[in-house]
C-alpha cells in the first residue's frame, strides 16, 4: 500500500534526513570502490588542465540525458575559471581542433550519439576524454583516448537486483542516478583541484558569473 501523504507528513525531517544520508551514502561509496583504472578526478584534471594551459585549447562537453545535464553544469564552472569552454550543438560551439579536449559521458558503454561525435572529434585530431561506467566494453571506448571511470550503477546494470531475487525492493537511485549524481560530486571536486591549478581565486571566478538574471 502506498505511503499516505499523511504519514509522511507526520515524520518529514526523519524520512528526508534518512533518505538524503542514504542517497549520499551510496554516492560516497562510488569513491571508494576498486577500479584498475586510474582516478577519475586525476584523469580528468590532467587533461582539463593540459588542453587550457598547456596547449591553449578549448573544452567540447557532449551527454545524453541528465548525463549531459551533469556536464553542462560543469562547462559552467569551468568558464568561470577562464576557460573556453563550450556544449555540443549550442548555436555557438565553433570547429574542434588538434588544440581541443571533448570531454563526453556514455555511462552504460556508448550512445549512438556518443559514438558519432566521438569519432569526427577523433579524426580532427582532438583529445578525446570518455567518463564511462564500463570501462571494458561498450562502442565508445574504441573512439576514447583516455577513459575516466566512475564505477557506478548505469542503465547497464541497473536491473541487476532483479536477478539477485531484490525485485519486490525500490531502489532509491534508480537506471543511472548513483552514476550521475556521482558526475556532479567529481566535478566538483575536478573544479576545485582546477582552481588552485590554474591560479583562479574565488573572486576570479565569481566575477565570470553572468550579471544577467
Amino acid at each position: 500500500m502506498r505511503q499516505s501523504l499523511a504519514s509522511m507528513a507526520e515524520e518529514p525531517n526523519t524520512s528526508m534526513s534518512v533518505l538524503a544520508s542514504q542517497i549520499c551514502n551510496q554516492i560516497s561509496s562510488v569513491f571508494t570502490a576498486h577500479t584498475s583504472k586510474p582516478p577519475a578526478m586525476n584523469v580528468l584534471v590532467e587533461e582539463i588542465a593540459a588542453a587550457a594551459a598547456s596547449r591553449n585549447g578549448k573544452v567540447f562537453v557532449y551527454g545524453v540525458g541528465r548525463e549531459g545535464l551533469m556536464l553542462k553544469a560543469l562547462s559552467m564552472r569551468l568558464f568561470h575559471l577562464g576557460l573556453s569552454v563550450h556544449c555540443i550543438f549550442d548555436m555557438t560551439t565553433p570547429p574542434i581542433s588538434s588544440l581541443d579536449l571533448l570531454i563526453a559521458s556514455a555511462g552504460p558503454g556508448g550512445f549512438s550519439t556518443v559514438d558519432a561525435i566521438c569519432s569526427v572529434a577523433k579524426s580532427n585530431g582532438a583529445r578525446v576524454l570518455l567518463l564511462t561506467g564500463q570501462p571494458e566494453s561498450g562502442s565508445s571506448v574504441k573512439y576514447a583516448t583516455v577513459v575516466a571511470h566512475i564505477p557506478a550503477q548505469t542503465m547497464a546494470d541497473d536491473r541487476d537486483h532483479d536477478r539477485k531475487g531484490e525485485s519486490e525492493s525500490r531502489p532509491l537511485l534508480p537506471m543511472g542516478s548513483l552514476y550521475e549524481g556521482a558526475m556532479f560530486v567529481l566535478f566538483e571536486i575536478v573544479v576545485f583541484k582546477l582552481g588552485e591549478i590554474l591560479g583562479q581565486s574565488p573572486d576570479d571566478v565569481r566575477a565570470r558569473h553572468t550579471n544577467l538574471e
